[in-house]
């Protein structure tokens, strides 16, 4: 028994039922006690494993009362005339014999010679009664199709599925113009494969610029010629020759530097590409100089705990056309928290620094015509446009956003000052939240305000709040700290704070449309006794 499964545009199986037949014992014995001609199962010494419609079988009856009454039928075969009865064919009685009397009738099994009626019961058999055959040599697409009878016999040391993680292969070629396409043909007469050093770790990512491919593996970059080959000569230089070759030699970029398995992290903008090195905690940028970490612009230790500590499929890269800028966004787990830690940021190529970190997650990032947009959760955001049912700035996926500024003071770091003013240059509206040093910190200071009447000023004079003059800002540094043993006055009743340095945090409130700009910050402090 065997049947045909054709899979659409790849192969052919036969799928054979052979356990059963192949389990039958030729020349096995059974005897009927009872004698009569039709059995019915399970009756006493049959058994259904053992018989099989289709099986040659020799029958021989006797009549017990006289055993010289004998008579044997060969060539029969077992015909099935339920599910559950089953008798010889032909039905001849031996002779002198009457159904029921005492007596008996002994069947040796045979061959199967009749396959086309095998009965139903057989349908409920175990899966591993069932044997499959591919039909077309190696499985191949278009291989040669094979049907029964003799076959070679095929030595293959590995006949599982090879999986080549650093190799490369193309099809034919594709012309628009022409109509002519050949992208479904892999002739295997030509060189269209091409294998990378696998011990780099498999190939992540693929990008075509001008007439090469750029190669990102797991822990290198690489870049193959297209349609051409180098040559080099005896002292090393390399001359490229036109050849008839789709994918040509293989030249390494310098530096141990791969894209991991965040192929997510790439971006590219002109002849500059970035992406994210995961196994060594850095973030690098391809140009026509080779391979530059980036990362070391600032952010070592940044980024060294966020990449050690990001998820798999957590980094996400992209370009901000509208600024200019690569965006990295990275999902971490770190330790000792309960859930997820976001981090988005930017790096800017005329400053040569990471510029600003971002409170949105996005999922993937993308520009088009110097637009720039985010996915989060299915839905794609449009950033710098001003939401059409609101004029307020910072909105992120619906969720409005203050924006903040953090920074550290650090004059003469070799003395101990006692940091008395904060003072900045920009708009009205900022307010300091925090101003902290390596022993003390002081209270918020309230956000700018003009004041145009007496009450105002009055009020100004009586909150701890930025007091403009001369087109800046001033505000005095209230301790927060509690008394320390050994010193005569402090806490709340002296003026500033005390430590070599100071971080201070400075926030705008982005409920409304007008921008507020920052230009510069400063601290009036003195030496501390």
């Amino acid at each position: 028994m065997a049947a045909v499964i054709e899979l659409k545009y790849f192969n052919t199986f036969w799928l054979k039922k052979l356990k059963t037949i192949t389990d039958v014992v030729p020349g096995e014995t059974i005897t009927d006690p009872v004698g009569s001609i039709n059995w019915t199962i399970p009756a006493p010494g049959f058994n259904l494993t053992q018989m099989n419609v289709g099986q040659e079988v020799t029958m021989t009856y006797t009549d017990f009362q006289d055993p010289s009454i004998e008579r044997t039928f060969e060539s029969h075969i077992i015909q099935r005339i339920s599910d559950e009865e089953f008798r010889t064919v032909p039905a001849q009685a031996p002779v002198n014999y009457v159904a029921g009397s005492p007596g008996g009738a002994e069947m040796t099994l045979g061959k199967i010679i009749n396959f086309d009626k095998i009965p139903a019961v057989y349908a409920s058999t175990p899966n591993d009664d069932w044997f499959i055959e591919e039909s077309r040599i190696r499985g191949g697409y278009n291989n040669t199709s094979v049907d029964f009878g003799v076959k070679a016999y095929l030595v293959e040391d590995e006949p599982k599925q090879s999986h080549k993680f650093s190799g490369l292969i193309h099809s034919g070629v594709f012309n628009s113009r022409t109509g002519f396409n050949a992208t479904n043909q892999f002739s295997v007469g030509e060189d269209i494969t091409r294998t990378i050093d696998p011990a780099n770790g498999s190939i992540q990512k693929l990008y075509a610029e001008d007439t090469n491919l750029i190669i990102f593996q797991e822990n290198k970059v690489s870049k193959s010629l297209i349609d051409k080959d180098a040559i080099y000569s005896a002292e090393g230089n390399a001359s490229v020759t036109s050849r008839n070759l789709v994918i040509g030699q293989n030249v390494a970029f310098g530096g141990e530097f791969g894209i991991s398995t965040d192929p997510e992290s790439f971006a590219v903008n002109g002849y500059r590409k970035y992406f994210t090195d995961r196994d060594q905690n850095i973030v690098c940028r391809l140009s026509m100089d080779g391979i530059t970490p980036i990362s070391n612009f600032g952010m070592i230790d940044f980024f060294r705990d966020k990449l050690s500590t990001a998820k798999i499929g957590g980094v996400k890269g992209g370009w901000d056309a509208h600024n200019k800028q690569y965006v990295l966004s990275i999902e971490s787990n770190p330790g000792g928290k309960a859930g997820p830690e976001y981090n988005t940021l930017s790096f800017d190529e005329s400053v040569k620094g990471w510029t600003s970190l971002f409170d949105y997650k996005p999922n993937q990032i993308i520009s088009l015509n110097n637009d720039y947009f985010t996915a989060n959760n299915g839905k794609l955001y449009i950033h710098y446009t001003l939401a059409s049912n609101t004029t307020a700035r910072g909105i992120f996926y619906g969720v409005n956003y203050n924006s903040n500024v953090t920074f550290v003071f650090n004059g003469n770091p070799q003395m101990v000052k006692n940091f008395q003013t904060i003072n900045y240059e920009g708009d009205s509206g900022w307010k300091m939240l925090s101003f902290n040093t390596n022993t003390d910190s002081t209270l918020p200071v309230s956000e700018s305000v003009f004041a145009s009447t007496l009450e105002q000023l009055q009020q100004s004079l009586l909150i701890n709040r930025f007091k403009a003059k001369e087109d800046k800002y001033f505000a005095d540094l209230v301790n927060n700290t509690s008394s320390q043993n050994g010193e005569v006055i402090w806490g709340s009743s002296s003026s500033g704070v005390k430590g070599f340095f100071a971080e201070v945090k400075m926030e705008v409130n982005n409920a409304n449309n007008s921008k507020k700009e920052l230009f510069a910050v400063s601290t009036g402090f003195v030496q501390s006794s």
